[in-house]
Parts: structure tokens; C-alpha cells; sequence
């Protein structure tokens, strides 16, 4: 528990991007408040005071200003924060330095190192942590999480022209639009997007059929969680956990979702993740 106002935080974000909807999972579990901007995706002026130009980043303030970046970054370093009395927030985000790799595209962006672990002393590892197992298998399963399970969202979500043209409606119902800006978003976007879905589905090798590969995954998250665990992290959520949800979340409302939960054994987990997140 924090004392109230000792850790001001405020999220730019767009509303359906699933790196900020796993940001916001993160932080309404463990109660934090915190303010949101949403970013219009075209202009961006709001983040135009940040060098780096992707959502989410959260402004954090526990005694100073501080700026973080990527979803795992953030999550990682204010869990760190709420466990450990040592460190001040800085430096623990210093133990999360962005390197400038290249892409196979040729393409330079930053990667953070260690971004999926927690920078805790061996007392407060095994206190969150009983055996290593369950460390491993957190930091695996986030990752998994960013590395395969988001990359799926778009090639379902923008599968059909009218799937696109649905999920625009729901991007500029929900994001930061004027009207005519909003207008041609919503028309231009969904053309665009039904293509670069295409490319994308080529780019990490989907099935031609895209809700297959979804499916799989989702049964794979499910299996991977067993029968006999309420959540991966057992009796309450665990950091995979909530990654996962925050990713899936931003399908809800769309017919993706709706197949995911009729053709999937996700369900009964997706809703205990509602539950203990409202509570």
C-alpha cells in the first residue's frame, strides 16, 4: 500500500492500443490511481515534449519528474517500485537502459534491456518468488505476450473489410478524433489497415485462415495456466497474467472476440480476470 499521493503517475495512451490496455490492467489491479491522456494517433502532439514518439509512456512522479517508456518497462519498474523500500523509483528505472538496435527492416528503434525482470534483493525475490520456477515462467509468458500473442490482434481484427471498417468505428468512438478528422479516419484507416493486416499476416507467418493461429494461442495461454491454478500466478493474478489480459482486452466488442470466446476455453479465465481487477 502507497501513501496516498507519494507516487503521482500519468498514462498517454491510445484507448485500443493492447501495449496501454496492458499498461492499465497493470495499474487498476494493484489500485493505483492515475490520470490518462489520450493521444490523438495522427497529430500526437500531446507526447510532442518525448524524444521517443510510441504509447504508451507514463509520467511518473515520486518526489521528482520521470518519464517511462515501453509497456514492459513500465510495468516491470513500478512493481519493482511497490515491492522494495530501497530504491527510488530513478534509479530503478536506471537498471532499465534503451538500447538502439536495428530491425530487419532496416529499421532503428530502441529495445530495453531487462525489461522483463523485476530488480529486487534475494529477500523480496523469494518473498514474490517462492522457487525460480515461477519466475521463469512469468518472464516467459510476458514476453510470449509481446512477442507473438500482439501480433495477432490486428491481422483478426482488420481480417475482413467489414471487420476493419467495424474496428475503426469502435478506434474513433473511443480514441481522440474531430469530427472530419474522425470521418476520414475512420474510412482511410480501415482500407489501410485491412491491407498492412495483410502484410502483417505474411510477416510473421499466420495461417490463411488468421483466427486459427489465435485460437491456438489462446489455448495454449489456457493450457499453460493448467486446470488447477485460478490464474498463472495461482490464487491471485500474476504479471503474464495481466499482460495477457490487457492484450485480448482491446478485441472486446469486436466479432474477433466474440469467435475467441465461443471457439476457446478461455472464457472462465478471461472472466475471473475481469472480476479481480474491478474488485
Amino acid at each position: 500500500q502507497l501513501p496516498a499521493g507519494n507516487l503521482q503517475l500519468t498514462l498517454y495512451q491510445y484507448k485500443t492500443c493492447p501495449f496501454c490496455s496492458k499498461v492499465r490492467a497493470f495499474l487498476d489491479y494493484h489500485g493505483l490511481p492515475y490520470e490518462i491522456v489520450e493521444v490523438n494517433p495522427i497529430m500526437r502532439k500531446e507526447i510532442k515534449f518525448s524524444s521517443y514518439r510510441k504509447v504508451p509512456i507514463l509520467l511518473a512522479n515520486a518526489g521528482s519528474p520521470l518519464q517511462l517508456n515501453d509497456s514492459s518497462v513500465i510495468i516491470s519498474a513500478i512493481k519493482t517500485y511497490l515491492i522494495s523500500k530501497r530504491n527510488s523509483l530513478e534509479e530503478i528505472v536506471s537498471f532499465y537502459p534503451p538500447m538502439k538496435t536495428v530491425t530487419e527492416q532496416g529499421k532503428e528503434v530502441f529495445e530495453y534491456g531487462n525489461k522483463y525482470w523485476l530488480m529486487l534483493d534475494e529477500k523480496e525475490t523469494k518473498r514474490i518468488y517462492p522457487v525460480k520456477e515461477v519466475r521463469v515462467e512469468e518472464m516467459k509468458w510476458r514476453k510470449w505476450a509481446d512477442d507473438w500473442l500482439v501480433h495477432l490482434i490486428s491481422p483478426n481484427v482488420y481480417r475482413t473489410p467489414r471487420e476493419a471498417l467495424a474496428s475503426f468505428d469502435y478506434i474513433v468512438r473511443e480514441g481522440k478524433f474531430g469530427t472530419v478528422e474522425g470521418f476520414f479516419a475512420k474510412y482511410m484507416g480501415a482500407v489501410a489497415m485491412f491491407f498492412i493486416s495483410k502484410r502483417l499476416k505474411k510477416r510473421h507467418h499466420l495461417q490463411d485462415n488468421v483466427r486459427e493461429d489465435l485460437y491456438e494461442a489462446v489455448n495454449e495461454w489456457v493450457k499453460a495456466v493448467g486446470k488447477h491454478r485460478l490464474f498463472m500466478g495461482g490464487n491471485q493474478p500474476n504479471l503474464a497474467d495481466l499482460a495477457v489480459y490487457g492484450v485480448l482486452r482491446v478485441m472486446e466488442g469486436l466479432e474477433a472476440f466474440d469467435d475467441m470466446m465461443v471457439h476457446t476455453k478461455i472464457q472462465p479465465w478471461y472472466q475471473r480476470m475481469e472480476e479481480v481487477i474491478q474488485k
